[in-house]
């Protein structure tokens, strides 16, 4: 294997599937059953699924009106529930799953500590980090970077629909050109939709590489693990 400890980011939106709202149980079947290869192949797994299909803050805040704050705050409770749906999947299959929450909720998560959570790969563990950064103004993908720097992962796997990143929307332009590597810089510079640039500038200042790639097609998580080329690396 090329990666032994990697952060997975999971989206919300991707959850549910062509439903447009909710948890769709095939997506957690899809997901489950990918994860369970790799945690088969011995891979330290550690998890960050976003709440989009639930809530959005930024989205629900500028829709609405709502106060940014608290739309983001719901957002983090709809990481949770992704996060206890993925868990129990998970340990339906037999796979150890340990939530941990930025946020206090500690009667059904436990509290996110660094060196509990490095304990917990240790033991071969699948940990999934659930409400963000615990601070509002912060998407998932930054938690996801910040996760990944603390627990000293070699590579962020971002699941998306699409097989990695273009110069412009694939699904809108026929014409759209697919990168099989980019850098940090590139990413930034040409505000290449990637990961947030909080995220990007901050794997970039500690050298983790970003793998963007297509989560629906079969085994795509095994062939990124031991190294084949897929999607889209981002790296220095």
């Amino acid at each position: 294997m090329k990666y032994k400890r990697i952060l997975l980011k999971l989206s919300g939106e991707a959850l549910a599937g062509e439903d447009r709202f909710g948890i769709n149980p095939d997506m957690l079947k899809l997901f489950t059953r990918e994860i369970k290869t790799l945690y088969n192949m011995g891979v330290e797994i550690a998890i960050v699924i976003g709440g989009g299909n639930i809530h959005r803050g930024m989205a629900g805040s500028k829709a609405s009106g709502m106060d940014r704050t608290t739309s983001d705050h719901m957002g983090m409770l709809g990481t949770i529930i992704n996060s206890l749906a993925l868990q129990d999947s998970l340990e339906r299959e037999n796979i150890y799953t340990r939530v941990m929450s930025a946020i206090q909720i500690s009667r059904i998560a436990e509290p996110y500590i660094r060196r509990r959570a490095i304990r917990h790969l240790e033991k071969r563990r699948v940990i999934i980090f659930a409400a963000g950064t615990g601070n509002p103004y912060f998407t998932t993908d930054t938690a996801a970077a910040l996760r990944a720097n603390e627990i000293d992962a070699e590579i962020i796997m971002k699941a998306t629909k699409v097989d990695g990143v273009y110069d412009k929307d694939p699904m809108i332009h026929k014409d759209a050109v697919k990168y099989d590597t980019l850098s940090y810089i590139d990413v930034l510079k040409n505000k290449l939709k990637v990961m947030d640039s909080t995220a990007v500038s901050l794997c970039m200042d500690n050298d983790i590489e970003i793998l963007v790639f297509n989560v629906f097609q079969a085994n795509n998580m095994q062939r990124a693990v031991m190294g084949e080329k897929i999607g889209t690396l981002v790296t220095k």
